[in-house]
């Protein structure tokens, strides 16, 4: 089953084209890894699909239904830099933030809504420091939390924005492994990363990205060196372009 469905989306931000002709869609259990250089409008395109940037054209649907800034269903977990560390709260405070948007401001969190936040910590390794203030905790740690966050809403779409930057090797393969279950359990998971070893092992498929969808394929199907070309500008000579085109 289609949760998310992009059609024919443009955005332009400040007079520029960041996004243009996007088609991408995601079954439910799918893992798709969203590849691109810097500048491809990897996160433009996430915060298109929550609707917190308007496309200039084309729509999503998410579960069938226009995209819209809240939608249940919808996790995101943002790149570590755009959260407020800073703030005086505890682990499992900050994991209750992630559902706000359904209990609404101003309604005391309910013991239905503790326990999700309970579990969403038990799944990242994180709820025996659930006490502990977040402006304590490493960079692996607050990554955990970020994830908890989003996955306190038993969402049926998940957007990783860069999960893996900065992360010991541990924590990495800790989440890595989380994302493949929760796929495996029916989650559409859509990731952008850089991290092109991890998204060649893990993903089913691959979106190449760069403005404009280059390729959609699982890694297997991704050997023309054409695309990676297309995608990143490498040179025919690039060592890593002979290491992607011959798996």
């Amino acid at each position: 089953m289609t949760v998310l469905q992009v059609e024919d989306v443009s955005v332009a931000l400040g007079g520029r084209t960041v996004l243009r002709d996007v088609d991408l869609s995601v079954e439910a259990g799918e893992f798709v890894g969203l590849i691109g250089p810097n500048g491809a409008g990897k996160t433009t395109l996430l915060r298109t699909v929550l609707a917190l940037v308007r496309p200039s054209a084309g729509s999503v649907l998410v579960q069938g239904r226009r995209a819209r800034p809240g939608a249940p269903g919808v996790g995101y977990v943002p790149q570590r830099h755009e959260f407020a560390w800073d703030f005086p709260i505890s682990i499992e405070q900050t994991v209750m933030t992630g559902l706000v948007g359904r209990q609404g401001l101003f309604r005391r969190p309910s013991a239905s809504d503790w326990r999700l936040v309970a579990d969403a910590l038990d799944r990242v390794g994180m709820a025996h420091l659930r006490t502990r203030p977040v402006g304590e905790l490493s960079g692996g740690q607050r990554q955990r939390v970020l994830v908890a966050r989003a996955l306190a809403l038993h969402p049926s779409v998940l957007l990783l924005d860069e999960p893996f930057t900065g992360l010991d090797m541990p924590t990495q393969e800790l989440l890595s492994d989380l994302f493949t279950r929760l796929a495996g359990e029916g989650t559409a998971v859509l990731m952008t990363t850089h991290d092109l070893l991890e998204a060649l092992a893990r993903c089913g498929r691959l979106v190449l990205l760069n403005r404009t969808v280059v390729a959609d394929a699982p890694p297997d199907r991704l050997r023309d060196p054409e695309l990676w070309v297309r995608t990143f500008g490498l040179s025919e000579r690039s060592p890593l372009l002979a290491f992607l085109t011959a798996a």
